[in-house]
């Protein structure tokens, strides 16, 4: 571990235990504590008076990994001075709950803008700033002097956060302060969104739980090591409270739950306790500060028709604002760096707190993801590289999903991304025990994430020219450079995109590959697991670059291609649907020891192409007997297969017709496709080797080893044995999502009358 990490998490728990049960310092005594907390950092010498305290948090942090007493007599043994109970240090846990219904409550891209960008704020910069951390960390200590909360304005220093991302804090507190920073976290949200839901709970524990997780009262009465192998076989509530992993070893069972994690789990499930609304054992509201506002059937309603309206604004189309979303509509207008003179309508309306007083809201500085994006491009010195087709034009942020979808090779289309980490409870479940691993392991995959979803954009989405804008509200657009994609948020292990149609798939795919090459940077990450490429991948052409070891961590997406006019509450509730298919590949295909990521992806050609979820659609619509008309999800092995199946295709200029008509008639039986697929494959003049190596051959060969016929269009798949039928083989193809796929990934610009051409064929069919 190294020293920063020590220091850090020594003074943390030295500040909790000095801090005075009255909470309520002069000014003098404040100034000491702050001394010994520099002394610490220093390696100085601290004062008699709070030398046992420094001494007790160094013998804590520097009990050795591996100590596993087999008894609490053993540890009282071993560590009499840290068996004291009256001692305690309060952890905090909280953020925002019901996240997705905040962001997409409103219908336009900038709304949905200013309320991901509003909500980063607060995660990334406000919590943190109670702490101290931040250039704002000044004037949030006075927000907490402001609204109730002058004690944590000195009790509070940044070495306490042992992480702040991903949406949520978890934090060191002195702990007579537990339930007060809980309540000004829940504020802070409240506050500042006005309507954004959120949660913090806290609670007290003794310094032998941070390092041995939860302990009865008195310690005696803790159910240890011989105890629990006596009574686990024959108490299943102690059964599935220690199988939280696949270990088959009673000690490290035991030892994997009784951890630093075992407190993380309490605070979980009180944070899930009082988010459903219920009372708390403390004496703590059920919602501390809850979101309300009255409505009247005779008031006018704001934009998202959600809240009475305060206001109607000189914007064009003079929309109606309640306070709510004209703070959503003027971070949006700030983070996409709108022209100060299309922000004025915020200060001439004079848009107030609820409490009214005179003050006016201020949205705050915070960098856009177009700013740190570009700051990334210049660290990694590849800035000159991106922006040489724009010839020093000035590239502006996308203002519209009208802008993203005109860059698209098909206009008018755009790719929504949902990207989630893979194995991550697991992950912590069996390496994070300490509160230095959770914060490491939180910067880590931060890190990772960032750097792999900036790496895919600078490879994928270079500047694009806006052209053919006839919208008055775009047309004077017309010919400026713009970044061809909108980061809805980042957060942890969570991505949202929007990125140009044509790019969709290759951007997720890097993202994935991309965020396992930066975890495997860090240590701890890689496991010498090899799978068996030709079970996990039906995709044969070209064996994976790596297959003997794997990072232990992956992601997996979700991809929605859909037209720039889709609503972007539906177009996100398909994309999060088409995420947990891709989940649920890639824990199935954890029992063939593959740990990698998946993409699921779908082609909406039409809002009412689907009535109900994705998964109804396949099973009722795509799904014939053990014909799947379909092949997602995708390894990212097989995506990459995928798209160079789709370049055969280009190269072979297999007739569009034709594309349509195998379509048409892969719902007519097995051997009817098949049968119609050899016609018109011998009948290309050119192309037939490409499609014969990159599609038939690496997708269509037989599981039997004895069977040498042709399968294409169909590929086939053992059923699982949990499978209805089982004796029946399934068979399933990708000829749908080649056809799907094929006018997003032309070569050549399409003229408006063939795209309407290309358009018309994929509905009919």
């Amino acid at each position: 571990m190294n020293d920063d990490s020590r220091t850090r998490i020594i003074t943390a728990i030295a500040w909790c235990l000095t801090w005075d049960k009255s909470h309520n310092l002069n000014q003098d005594e404040t100034s000491t504590l702050h001394q010994i907390r520099q002394a610490i950092k220093d390696e100085q010498d601290v004062p008699e008076s709070i030398k046992s305290v420094v001494k007790q948090a160094q013998r804590l942090y520097d009990i050795p990994n591996d100590y596993e007493p087999e008894t609490l007599e053993d540890l009282k043994k071993d560590y009499p001075d840290l068996w004291d109970e009256s001692r305690r240090i309060g952890l905090v846990y909280g953020g925002a709950t019901k996240i997705r219904q905040y962001v997409f409550e409103a219908a336009k891209l900038n709304d949905i803008r200013g309320a991901s960008a509003l909500l980063d704020r607060i995660n990334l910069d406000d919590i943190p700033g109670f702490f101290g951390e931040g250039g704002r960390s000044h004037r949030l200590k006075n927000w907490l002097n402001k609204n109730g909360f002058s004690d944590l304005r000195q009790a509070l220093i940044p070495e306490l956060i042992i992480y702040s991302t991903g949406g949520s804090v978890l934090a060191f507190c002195p702990a007579v302060l537990t339930d007060k920073l809980a309540n000004a976290i829940e504020k802070r949200y409240t506050h500042e969104t006005l309507t954004a839901n959120s949660c913090a709970v806290g609670d007290t524990f003794r310094l032998l739980e941070l390092r041995f997780g939860l302990l009865q009262d008195p310690i005696e009465n803790t159910l240890w090591l011989e105890e629990y192998k006596q009574k686990q076989e024959n108490n299943l509530i102690i059964q599935a409270y220690f199988n939280q992993s696949n270990e088959s070893d009673l000690n490290k069972k035991f030892w994997l739950r009784k951890n630093f994690n075992e407190l993380v789990g309490k605070l979980a499930n009180q944070f899930t306790h009082r988010r459903n609304g219920n009372a708390s054992p403390t004496k703590r509201l059920t919602r501390s500060y809850p979101p309300m506002f009255e409505t009247h059937p005779y008031l006018q309603r704001d934009g998202a028709d959600n809240r009475a309206a305060v206001a109607k604004t000189d914007l064009p189309g003079t929309p109606s604002f309640s306070d709510a979303l004209a703070r959503k509509v003027i971070v949006g207008q700030r983070s996409k760096r709108d022209r100060q003179q299309r922000r004025r309508w915020y200060k001439n309306f004079r848009f107030r707190r609820q409490s009214g007083k005179e003050e006016l809201w201020s949205p705050g500085y915070f960098p856009s993801w177009v700013t740190r994006f570009h700051e990334f491009l210049q660290q990694s010195g590849s800035d000159r590289q991106y922006y040489q087709i724009t010839e020093r034009e000035q590239v502006t942020e996308a203002f519209s999903l009208r802008e993203i979808g005109n860059v698209s090779k098909l206009r008018g289309f755009v790719g929504y991304i949902y990207a989630d980490g893979n194995n991550m409870g697991g992950y912590l479940r069996q390496h994070i025990r300490t509160p230095e691993k959770y914060r490491e392991f939180s910067e880590q995959v931060l890190n990772a994430t960032l750097n792999a979803v900036y790496i895919a954009l600078e490879k994928h989405l270079k500047p694009r020219e806006l052209k053919n804008l006839i919208d008055p509200d775009n047309a004077h657009r017309n010919g400026d450079w713009i970044y061809p994609f909108e980061i809805i948020t980042i957060g942890g292990d969570d991505v949202l995109l929007i990125v140009p149609a044509d790019k969709a798939l290759d951007v997720a795919k890097t993202i994935g590959e991309e965020f396992e090459r930066e975890i495997l940077k860090s240590p701890g990450f890689r496991i010498n697991i090899p799978y068996d490429p030709e079970k996990v991948h039906r995709y044969q052409g070209e064996k994976p670059s790596e297959y003997t070891f794997q990072c232990e961590l992956s992601m997996s997406a979700g991809v929605l291609i859909t037209a720039d006019n889709t609503p972007i509450y539906y177009a996100q509730e398909l994309t999060e649907q088409l995420l947990k298919s891709s989940k649920k590949l890639a824990k199935e295909l954890k029992s063939y020891d593959y740990y990698g990521g998946t993409v699921d992806f779908l082609v909406l050609k039409a809002v009412t192409m689907i009535a109900s979820d994705v998964k109804e659609f396949r099973e009722q619509g795509l799904t014939k007997g053990n014909l799947k008309l379909y092949a997602s999800p995708y390894t990212l092995h097989e995506l990459g297969g995928l798209l160079q199946t789709v370049e055969a295709l280009k190269k072979a200029k297999f007739p569009k017709s034709q594309l349509y008509q195998i379509r048409s008639l892969l719902e007519r039986g097995k051997h009817t496709a098949i049968l119609n697929y050899r016609y018109f494959r011998v009948r290309l003049q050119q192309g037939q080797p490409e499609l014969e190596k990159h599609f038939e051959q690496a997708w269509c060969q037989p599981k039997d080893e004895n069977n040498h016929g042709n399968l294409a269009p169909w590929m086939s798949r053992k059923p699982k044995e949990t499978d209805a039928e089982s004796e029946k083989t399934i068979y399933e193809t990708l000829w749908r999502d080649l056809v799907d796929l094929y006018p997003f990934l032309v070569e050549d610009e399409p003229t408006p009358a063939n795209q309407g051409e290309q358009l018309e064929q994929g509905v009919k069919q």
